[in-house]
């Protein structure tokens, strides 16, 4: 399909703020991260006291499940991708102005969503983004097959038992001895916190931190493999071949145009409402470098569709910038040809990064 209009959101000032909109405006950095302080509050007032109130031990049995299940619906379906991508933007734009308010996502309620304080941060700045999806990215696509179940799950379980002594080590090898220690940190007090409170009410645990902190990874690797499934054999290290950028969908909506991935690879630091009109405003380059974009399919939708071989869908969304493509048939076997592994090589030169944090 041709590219014909945009419904992403951007940002509009409006008219006039509310007093408590100006209060918050008071203490952010950007006036259009005012939505993160609502959702900050949102997960702060709901998620925690029920988390809370699981380790209570006057709780009856029958009232004690459904709360469980309601906290692992509202923490694993409501705010999952909202509060990790808020996360993510924050991660590379900080949100408030005073330095140690900027603790309070990733130590206090990062760890209920499964995520160990600052490995995030760590392994996304300081790995993921450095390194561009190439070899030294431990957590690189590049060597699987990108539409197989198998190789998948061999990546998944690849980074669950081991990414963060693979992340350890590759700062320890640089010598990036302050990221070390971050992730060192972060994940050993994650370990020894839900340790202890196993002793306290393991059952609790495992709903409120265990359970979390697995469907985070997994959720994680999967959201990796989508945004850089479709990577050039030529050019693995061009920002435009080697990820992907969803349009038009509601996933864009609720977790701060996260679909942008081209545009965030290019200016890691370009803010969250920008992403529709650079996009726009580089349609020639989008164009000229082959660049995959999907009109109306969020990641999860690529994921199943890759691993259940439904290309024909795929191109029946796939966005034909530039009129590049004749037919459905060109277009799937473009698509094919970008899952397919791509050999590692020493070349790890990115391609037109502005800023990697």
């Amino acid at each position: 399909m041709p590219f014909t209009t945009q419904t992403d959101p951007e940002f509009v000032r409006p008219a006039r703020y509310s007093a408590l909109d100006k209060f918050f405006l008071g203490l952010i950095r950007d006036e259009r991260d005012l939505p993160f302080v609502y959702k900050t509050l949102q997960v702060t007032f709901t998620l925690i006291p029920l988390g809370v109130a699981l380790y209570l031990p006057f709780v009856p049995n029958w009232l004690w499940w459904i709360m469980a299940l309601v906290y692992l619906f509202i923490n694993n379906i409501t705010y999952k991708g909202p509060f990790g991508l808020m996360l993510h933007c924050t991660t590379h734009r900080p949100f408030f102005k005073q330095q140690w308010m900027n603790h309070y996502l990733p130590w206090v309620l990062a760890p209920f969503f499964g995520q160990s304080p600052e490995t995030y941060h760590a392994h996304h700045i300081g790995m993921h983004h450095a390194e561009n999806n190439l070899e030294p990215d431990e957590s690189s696509t590049m060597p699987y097959q990108r539409d197989s179940g198998k190789a998948f799950l061999h990546y998944f379980f690849t980074f669950f038992f081991t990414g963060i002594y693979t992340l350890a080590a590759y700062f320890f090898h640089r010598k990036r001895d302050r990221l070390l220690y971050r992730v060192v940190r972060g994940e050993l007090l994650f370990i020894l916190f839900c340790a202890a409170l196993c002793f306290v009410n393991w059952q609790a645990t495992l709903v409120v931190f265990i359970l979390p902190f697995a469907i985070f990874r997994l959720v994680a690797m999967a959201g990796n493999w989508v945004q850089h499934a479709f990577v050039s054999q030529e050019d693995p290290g061009n920002h435009f071949q080697n990820s992907v950028t969803c349009i038009n969908v509601k996933f864009n909506h609720k977790c701060w145009n996260d679909g942008y991935h081209i545009s965030h690879h290019i200016d890691p630091s370009m803010h969250w409402t920008d992403h529709p009109r650079y996009f726009r405003e580089h349609l020639d380059d989008f164009a000229r470098e082959r660049a995959v974009v999907f009109d109306g399919l969020n990641y999860l939708d690529i994921f199943g569709l890759l691993l259940r071989d439904r290309y024909d869908v795929l191109a029946k969304h796939f966005v034909n910038v530039g009129n590049v493509y004749k037919n459905d048939e060109e277009v799937i076997a473009f698509l094919r040809s970008r899952t397919a592994p791509v050999p590692f090589v020493p070349d790890t030169k990115a391609h037109g990064v502005l800023g990697a944090a």
